[in-house]
């Protein structure tokens, strides 16, 4: 991976490492999920419309809008709902657990026709540790009445694996910030009517507030952006393991915040993470890619005939 690949990868995951702790303290504070989704996204929009607007990035949206309307659905009017409807059942740790199994939906999808390059066993391995260095991190966490919120989870798995290959096949070429806007604006409002019927009587706690105003301008406006800079430039599936990083990001919070105990299991876990992130995303080595292209090409004289 280049060193810009190295750049976006690293904040884009410390970034979104961050919203399943803001996602619970709104909701915990009282805010409910329709609610939140609608102030997320529009503030997300206000802050980003004006930079759309001066560089003219909403025009060239119009051919595909059905691409565009299926990418805000996938990607962030269902995921963010069910998102923080399950965060009124289940801890962010599980949630952060099961959301990182999207670099392993991305590389199944990638298997289709249509999809990707295939996996190499190298690739496929990596994401399996980090998988279950994600597993040793937080631990499983699964009761009888937690199937509904991780059913939720589930969902979004699928729908965050479904995302960034729309972006990487149908939307590379628009403009980035244009696509987000419009998605935050869609799904503003989809939630706009419920959003606002429920919204709180009373003003919600500063810290309700300020976990509003971080999710939407840093979370959601900013990472965005940077997402699709990452796709463009590591391809979709391999921005996905993006996940591994967030259950470090939300262990180091835990430990430097609020002095959590930093554990054996952690360690271990956190060095899976890390193992996996390295062999999921390293290039293979120009010599063998060569090498494999020269084993899959056709003969001469197959090419011939």
């Amino acid at each position: 991976m280049t060193k810009r690949g190295w750049a976006l990868f690293v904040a884009v995951g410390v970034i979104w490492g961050i919203p399943y702790l803001l996602i619970k303290v709104a909701v915990v504070g009282g805010l409910t999920p329709a609610t939140l989704v609608l102030l997320r996204t529009s503030i997300g929009a206000l802050l980003l419309l004006p930079l759309v607007a001066f560089r003219g990035d909403i025009r060239p949206l119009f051919p595909r809008w059905k691409t565009i309307l299926a990418y805000t659905a996938v990607e962030v009017t269902v995921p963010w709902f069910l998102l923080a409807d399950a965060e009124q059942h289940i801890s962010s740790s599980l949630t952060g657990l099961l959301i990182a199994a999207v670099p392993l939906i991305g590389a199944v999808l990638a298997l289709l026709p249509g999809g990707e390059a295939r996996p190499d066993a190298r690739r496929v391995g990596g994401l399996v540790v980090g998988f279950i260095g994600v597993a040793v991190l937080l631990g499983l966490d699964v009761s009888t009445r937690d199937l509904g919120a991780a059913g939720e989870l589930g969902l979004v798995t699928v729908c965050y694996a479904i995302g960034p290959m729309i972006v990487a096949r149908r939307l590379s070429d628009v403009p980035a910030s244009g696509v987000v806007a419009a998605s935050l604006v869609v799904t503003a409002l989809v939630y706009a009517p419920v959003g606002l019927a429920q919204m709180p009587h009373s003003l919600p706690s500063a810290r309700v507030l300020g976990a509003v105003v971080i999710l939407a301008a840093v979370c959601t406006s900013l990472a965005f952006l940077l997402f699709f800079a990452l796709i463009a430039e590591v391809g979709a599936v391999r921005a996905q393991v993006i996940t591994y990083i967030n259950p470090a990001v939300a262990l180091a919070l835990g430990v430097a915040l609020l002095g959590e105990p930093f554990t054996v299991g952690k360690a271990v876990g956190f060095a899976l993470i890390l193992v996996g992130l390295f062999l999921a995303t390293r290039r293979r080595p120009v010599a063998a890619r060569a090498l494999a292209q020269s084993r899959d090409a056709p003969s001469s004289d197959a090419a011939a005939s």
